[in-house]
């Protein structure tokens, strides 16, 4: 099996858990909305663009428009309104994961077509944004939903820490160590 049908079957299984999986009966509503987020902006989309290279072409703005439009899209959906418009309301919430989705390609796209420096940079805010989000939702001295508790709220803050930012972390230094030996982006 080549690494595109591997990265794309991984992108696409990790899709298919993400969307089918009874994450809420398993973990509860807000960690199984931070799961699906980190799968949708943080693990599908380097896989989804080693599988289809085509997806590549979200990669067109300048890595830091892209990382800025990512922070808004992440950071936006986390307003208590918004977010619990997306929990409440299945367009609101395919609108939602839509965003993630699209904003997870735009700034990893957009991180693997620029030198290899420029794109570390790229995750490395992304990793900060996502570090800060997490740790805010965990320290909150009260849940910022109504319809979880601050139990829930935690438990989502920490998937986020524990997947989100060593994904971007790994792929900044793997950018970084590239750059370092000279290589040409890929």
């Amino acid at each position: 099996m080549s690494r595109a049908a591997l990265g794309l079957g991984l992108g696409l299984g990790l899709l298919a858990f993400a969307w089918a999986a009874p994450l809420e009966r398993w973990a509860g509503p807000f960690p199984a909305h931070m799961l699906r987020h980190m799968v949708l902006v943080a693990l599908a989309p380097p896989l989804l663009l080693a599988g289809l290279p085509g997806l590549r072409a979200f990669g067109a703005l300048p890595v830091a428009l892209a990382a800025a439009l990512e922070f808004v899209v992440v950071w936006g959906w986390h307003v208590p309104a918004l977010h619990e418009a997306a929990y409440f309301s299945t367009p609101v919430f395919v609108a939602e994961q839509a965003s993630f989705l699209l904003a997870g390609l735009v700034v990893w796209a957009a991180a693997l077509s620029v030198p290899r420096l420029a794109g570390a940079g790229g995750m490395l805010l992304t990793s900060m944004h996502m570090t800060l989000l997490g740790a805010l939702l965990i320290l909150a001295p009260r849940a910022l939903y109504a319809y979880c508790g601050l139990s829930q709220q935690q438990v989502g803050g920490m998937i986020m820490l524990a997947l989100g930012t060593p994904a971007y972390l790994a792929a900044g230094l793997w950018l970084t160590s590239r750059a370092l030996d000279g290589e040409a982006p890929a």
